[in-house]
């Protein structure tokens, strides 16, 4: 049988799967990985049909920089967006980082002492002395955003591109709305998740995201799309209207089509463990669902062991995942988006993880937890055909 390596977590495993049985993946933009500071330094002297950055600032902007505590290397690109700045004239004094509600801005001990002046903040969607008023949707809807990124002569969003259940396509204009708006905004929002649609579709919360990025004046888009593992694939940044730019890389890279739906899907996610948090997990399951046949298996193999909040809590006291989802929906506790996505996998496919997780916690969030290889080949040697995922919580499965 033809042995296949998947990358989970900084280790790999082999998985056999007999001949006939693996359902190929077409071809994808791989491109080599990038130096990450390097990198974002020339996006910012190069943006996408738009003049060198530096030539938009002067020494008196005050900077905010909106921050995906998600990515990788972020130090390294932290600190590229710094240097590039000081270029212009702007010290690290004058800039902000704004990440959002319960990140931990591990990174800012990695950066470099020249710029130990950086100002920091953690968004606080509860403190309406953080928050500003800065206008109205179309459909009347009062935007409450955080008051550093509204103050700001000049805003860099520097986010990753993924996909979602809100707007299809995460980072860009997600980082600043839901990302910095009010708690009872993002609360609320919990309901109109969709996991079973395509990202391409018309999504009615990224056209409500795109009014508010307008409204807030010209954020200055810095998009980062993954590589495998901790890699990055590709740096760009412009206007407003380069956002579709970045969503055409992230489809190139991430986007995956085969032709039918698998019997058993294995779904890795690899890299450093410590990046894997419970939406990451999550993703990872529904990238196995959509691509599993109703009833089907899926695997998610990793080395995570991700810190469980309120949304997970509701998932162990809850019955089934239908009366979890019901549960989500009226409580909206934070992360229940991740929550959703989680029970629609378990609704709809078995589901089996591999984590450093408790067993007894993977069982009560209606999940069969594994962590032996000969277990999960055993899965994979049922009848039937096997689609293999790397780095899955990153991508999209098309079937035509």
């Amino acid at each position: 049988m033809p042995v296949v390596e998947v990358p989970v977590g900084r280790s790999s495993w082999s998985i056999a799967v007999r001949d006939g049985d693996l359902i190929p993946i077409l071809p994808r933009a791989f491109g080599p990985a990038m130096n990450a500071r390097a990198a974002v330094v020339a996006a910012l002297e190069k943006p996408i049909r738009f003049e060198a950055f530096k030539r938009a600032l002067t020494p008196d902007d005050r900077i905010a920089l909106v921050v995906d505590e998600s990515l990788p290397q972020l130090t390294n690109l932290i600190a590229g967006i710094l240097e590039y700045l000081a270029a212009a004239g702007i010290s690290p004094s004058a800039v902000t980082a704004i990440s959002p509600a319960g990140a931990s801005q591990l990174w800012l001990n990695d950066l470099p002492d020249a710029m130990a002046d950086l100002q920091i903040e953690i968004h606080q969607p509860d403190d309406r002395k953080k928050l500003s008023y800065l206008a109205a949707t179309k459909e009347g809807h009062r935007i409450y955003l955080n008051r550093t990124l509204v103050d700001a002569d000049q805003s860099i969003i520097l986010t990753g591109r993924g996909y979602d259940s809100l707007m299809g396509y995460s980072g860009a204009i997600g980082a600043i709305y839901p990302a910095l708006a009010d708690r009872d905004s993002v609360r609320n929002l919990v309901q109109r998740l969709s996991p079973r649609t395509p990202p391409d579709a018309a999504w009615p919360m990224r056209e409500e995201a795109s009014q508010v990025a307008w409204l807030l004046g010209s954020p200055f888009f810095v998009q980062v799309i993954e590589g495998a593992g901790d890699e990055i694939s590709d740096v760009m940044s412009g206007l407003g209207e380069t956002v579709p730019d970045g969503i055409d890389r992230l489809n190139a890279r991430w986007k995956i089509v085969v032709d039918e739906l698998a019997d058993t899907v294995v779904v890795s996610l690899s890299g450093d463990p410590e990046r894997n948090d419970f939406a990451a997990l999550a993703r990872a399951a529904i990238c196995g669902a959509r691509a599993a046949k109703e009833g089907g298996t899926v695997i998610v193999l990793s080395e995570a062991e991700p810190e469980l909040g309120p949304a997970t809590d509701v998932l162990r006291r809850c019955d089934d995942p239908p009366d979890a989802v019901q549960t989500l929906f009226r409580e909206k506790p934070v992360g229940a988006a991740a929550a959703v996505e989680w029970c629609w996998a378990a609704e709809r496919t078995k589901l089996y993880l591999v984590s450093e997780l408790r067993p007894s916690l993977v069982e009560e969030m209606f999940a069969t937890p594994m962590s032996n290889p000969k277990d999960v080949q055993r899965l994979i040697d049922a009848p039937g055909r096997c689609l293999i995922i790397p780095d899955g919580h990153k991508s999209w499965v098309a079937v035509p």
